[in-house]
């Protein structure tokens, strides 16, 4: 898992067996001077990379454009400005939250997420697996990884997107919520190998209150199970198990 996420899925990588520590610097180089240019004349690219930089640390996190303007010294409106971009060239992709409130106040704000894990590391400056292993994002990269080979799941599909996530607003919080047509189906990713009850602490608060009956848990390790509780365990690589599309 650790070698997938810090190489990425990008062909060249793999077809060329060009060292992901030199694709990915010249890749981002590239997209910075020459793509954004010819989508924005952004007048500051080295402020445009310190941004992506700094998203790059929030990934699977909620987006706080205020803050984010805070830390680059640039106003709010270029900030939305830049998302934009980055949404446009499939640099990274915004989760948006489930409106389904259950009578609670919900977050409404939508989470940051990266198309592919090897720009995260490479941005964070993750250049080993031994590195990736003890890097305090690890859980957050992992869980991105997933996302997004959920989207890729849909998307050659010919589905529609439709994946979000849940969170109220006294933090119980559910990773990925599949919509189709009406019908939830509630996943947890955790990156963990061995399984814990407090795993399942936030899907069986969401399956009270929504009645749900099928859910499930994507996490590291090689165990399947069905448990009582209605919940499916599987590793993530057992993504089309997840049905996605019904």
């Amino acid at each position: 898992d650790n070698e997938l996420i810090l190489k990425g899925f990008y062909p060249p990588v793999y077809h060329q067996k060009i060292p992901i520590t030199d694709w990915c610097p010249n890749y981002i180089k590239t997209y910075i001077e020459r793509d954004v240019r010819q989508v924005k004349n952004i007048t500051d690219l080295v402020v445009f990379e310190r941004f992506i930089s700094l998203l790059a640390g929030r990934c699977s996190q909620e987006l706080n454009m205020s803050a984010l303007s805070i830390e680059t010294g640039v106003d709010h409106k270029t900030i939305q400005s830049w998302i934009g971009i980055l949404e446009s060239s499939f640099i990274i992709y915004l989760l948006k939250p489930h409106f389904k409130n259950f009578n609670k106040t919900i977050v409404k704000r939508p989470k940051i997420y990266f198309y592919d894990t090897s720009i995260v590391c490479s941005l964070l400056r993750i250049t080993s697996v031994k590195h990736l292993e003890t890097h305090p994002l690890r859980g957050a990269i992992f869980e991105n990884m997933v996302i997004t080979e959920c989207i890729k799941e849909r998307t050659n599909n010919g589905l529609p997107i439709n994946l979000f996530y849940w969170r109220d607003k006294t933090g119980h919080e559910i990773d990925l919520i599949i919509d189709n047509a009406g019908k939830l189906k509630p996943v947890e990713i955790k990156s963990g190998k061995t399984i814990h009850d407090e795993f399942f602490k936030n899907i069986i608060y969401w399956n009270k209150l929504s009645g749900n009956k099928q859910s499930y848990l994507l996490y590291s390790g090689d165990l399947t199970q069905n448990r009582s509780n209605g919940i499916k365990v599987m590793n993530w690589k057992n993504l089309s198990d997840l049905k996605l599309s019904s």
